[in-house]
């Protein structure tokens, strides 16, 4: 996976989905902390989409132990040729956890594989101004820039989108959305601002984040919005 232009991730934590997911999805994103065995479900993997592998922690709204366990299982996934991009947290490679998230990223490099960067807030957003500063952190550390923060009001979702576009107006390679009811439509919208990447899951009821569209609706949402863009 490139990112050069918007990508719609089946988001998951079973691979299982993948006949039903082809239909409208670009890839796969295999939520591995919520995934039984996911390195087993990798290993068994013969669909043809692409693959995004996460092992969120905790500390970033995931179930990973904060442990050099859950690098290490990112590295192996590496290993498998569906496997195409990870994301790692901006705080992991900045020293949150103290595990040396940078060698995910440069084992990521020696495969090809792509880096997405993500931060979250599921309390509130940021200004505009904060936003900026902490996709472009993100970005100085991976191909993709990812934020995702909670909405409480039109405003918030005014912030993100202008982020979005102002960083992708410089070249950048972002991946935003806002959680939340206030922020739902953020998923669909934030494409034709320059996001790169959309989650959603096939079945509405295995969202892995607030505010979720399933699969074919943002699909179909994010298409009618471009092709009037």
């Amino acid at each position: 996976m490139d990112f050069e232009s918007f990508t719609l991730l089946a988001a998951t934590d079973d691979l299982g989905v993948e006949p039903a997911a082809r239909v409208d999805a670009d890839g796969l994103e295999l939520r591995m902390d919520f995934a039984d065995e996911p390195l087993a479900q990798l290993d068994a993997y013969d669909g043809d989409l692409p693959i995004l592998v996460t092992n969120r922690p905790t500390w970033e709204g995931g179930e990973a132990g904060d442990t050099a366990g859950r690098l290490d299982a990112l590295e192996t996934a590496l290993e498998h040729d569906a496997v195409t991009a990870v994301d790692l947290e901006l705080a992991a490679l900045e020293g949150a956890g103290d595990h040396d998230a940078g060698r995910v990223a440069d084992a990521a490099r020696d495969r090809g594989a792509s880096v997405v960067v993500s931060t979250h807030n599921f309390e509130s957003t940021p200004d505009r101004e904060a936003i900026v500063s902490r996709l472009e952190r993100a970005c100085a550390h991976g191909d993709v820039g990812k934020m995702a923060s909670t909405a409480h009001s039109p405003d918030d979702v005014l912030a993100m989108l202008g982020a979005t576009r102002e960083l992708t107006a410089e070249g950048e390679q972002v991946a935003t959305m806002c959680m939340g009811a206030a922020g739902r439509h953020s998923r669909a919208v934030a494409p034709v601002y320059g996001s790169r990447i959309g989650y959603a899951p096939v079945d509405p009821a295995d969202a892995t984040a607030p505010g979720q569209y399933d699969l074919a609706t943002l699909r179909t949402l994010v298409g009618q919005l471009q092709s009037d863009a």
